[in-house]
């Protein structure tokens, strides 16, 4: 059955202050529709009004499975609690840092979750084709069409079928800098390809290296490379060569793909931009990836080019570092390179899946689609959601509100991770691999993308 799709009728402005005054009020926006399937509410409570619409189950319990583990899990909780008060059901969180082992064990084992968190779509793709996870009720699939760039829904559909609605999102398609120096030095936020790289030349100039890159993160050494490779590709190629080259209809070795390649040979293995603070471009390969960006602060380099989590580093360099546009470090966004290819985003998220289709589990599922529920965790700070619903006033720091504005526009050309829908063989084997020879080794983008190739599964 459905519950009725949700609508906000009311902004959530503010901080986490006004997040809370809200679930004490009961949410924003009113059902606008009733379905007959679903049980209304009796609860009488004034603040439990506006999730009426989501129905009344009491004594009935929905189960979580994640990867996502505490401080986080006690704000999902806390976002949740007035959706629990007013509709009876109790929701179970269960996080574990052996998800993705345990999960299809536990499907094949007949212990499914209700619902699970999935990190990403190549492995809602596998459970599907195991039958286990159930499509999504048309009440979720309306609150993705309103609140999310379609390639979100596109990302949770499989076979034609909608399964997943996004949950959390993250936000790669950004350049770390120091507002500080750029002032310091008359530097100006590039906001074209061409600029970025006319301040590269002034910043190597003025004796300043104007990159600072590492891609060593031990078994997993590599994956910062692949996510220059997937900006470059998106950028100059577009969505949908991007597309057929995640399924390798268009391959490595293709002239689109080693242009990308080609590209990041001159910017990231050129010995007048990179690898500032720690010696040549060959020690990108063994300079952790957790490190790349603290020579900024000191005006070693320049700029990095790393994902909005990226924010959670620069305390470890600096104690009460500033980020803010004018501050001790903040992030401007990787510029487009080809006008009709508009706002490239590469980024990622996870899915909210349900195996079963109990009335209470997609009343759930629902409230995890709305816009009240992504303005509640997001208001709780530490989490950006895709989800266009959410005031952009209520995120309570200046990275996730820009990654939010970035991710929030539904014209942007918006692809999910490259090497994480890629077999994990290519994806987390030989791309991370063969990225990392490129750099340790100047290995050539011929070489380099041919191997990449030949280690596709037939």
């Amino acid at each position: 059955m459905s519950v009725p799709v949700r609508r906000r009728s009311a902004a959530i402005v503010g901080g986490v202050a006004a997040a809370l005054l809200l679930a004490a009020c009961g949410g924003s926006g009113s059902g606008d529709n009733t379905t007959s399937a679903a049980p209304s509410s009796t609860n009488t409570d004034p603040a439990c009004a506006d999730y009426a619409s989501y129905g009344s189950y009491p004594g009935t319990k929905v189960t979580i499975f994640t990867s996502i583990l505490p401080p986080e899990q006690q704000k999902f909780e806390s976002s949740w609690a007035q959706f629990e008060k007013c509709t009876g059901i109790d929701v179970v969180y269960e996080g574990s840092d052996q998800f993705e082992a345990q999960l299809p064990t536990r499907i094949q084992g007949g212990n499914a979750p209700d619902i699970a968190f999935i990190p990403q779509p190549g492995l809602l793709q596998k459970l599907v084709q195991q039958g286990g996870p159930k499509a999504a009720p048309q009440t979720v699939a309306a609150n993705v069409d309103q609140f999310w760039n379609p390639a979100w829904k596109a990302y949770g559909t499989v076979n034609d079928t909608f399964y997943a609605a996004p949950l959390g999102s993250n936000m790669k398609s950004f350049v770390w800098y120091s507002p500080k120096v750029f002032a310091e030095k008359g530097y100006e936020v590039p906001t074209t390809w061409d600029a970025m790289f006319q301040l590269s030349d002034k910043m190597a100039a003025d004796g300043i290296k104007p990159w600072c890159g590492g891609i060593e993160s031990g078994g997993a050494t590599g994956w910062p490379a692949t996510d220059w490779i997937e900006q470059l590709v998106l950028r100059q190629q577009g969505g949908d060569v991007y597309d057929q080259w995640i399924s390798h209809e268009v391959l490595f070795a293709s002239p689109q793909i080693q242009e990308a390649f080609t590209t990041l040979e001159g910017w990231m293995r050129n010995p007048k931009y990179a690898n500032a603070g720690f010696g040549d471009t060959k020690t990108i390969a063994t300079t952790a990836f957790q490190d790349a960006g603290k020579p900024i602060l000191s005006a070693k380099c320049g700029m990095l080019q790393q994902a909005s989590f990226y924010a959670a580093q620069w305390p470890s360099f600096k104690k009460d570092v500033t980020i803010a546009e004018d501050g001790d470090i903040f992030a401007f966004y990787l510029p487009q390179i080809k006008a009709d290819i508009p706002t490239p985003i590469v980024g990622g998220g996870e899915f909210v899946t349900a195996f079963a289709d109990r009335p209470e589990v997609q009343a759930f599922q629902a409230y995890l689609s709305s816009d009240t529920f992504a303005t509640l965790k997001v208001a709780a700070g530490g989490w950006v959601s895709a989800n266009s619903g959410v005031p952009l006033e209520t995120y309570t720091d200046p990275i996730s509100q820009l990654s939010a504005k970035y991710l929030t526009d539904a014209n942007a050309t918006f692809r999910f991770d490259a090497s994480d829908l890629m077999p994990a063989q290519v994806g987390a084997g030989s791309f991370w691999k063969e990225m990392t020879a490129f750099f340790a080794e100047n290995k050539s983008v011929q070489a380099t993308t041919e191997a990449i190739d030949a280690s596709w599964p037939s």
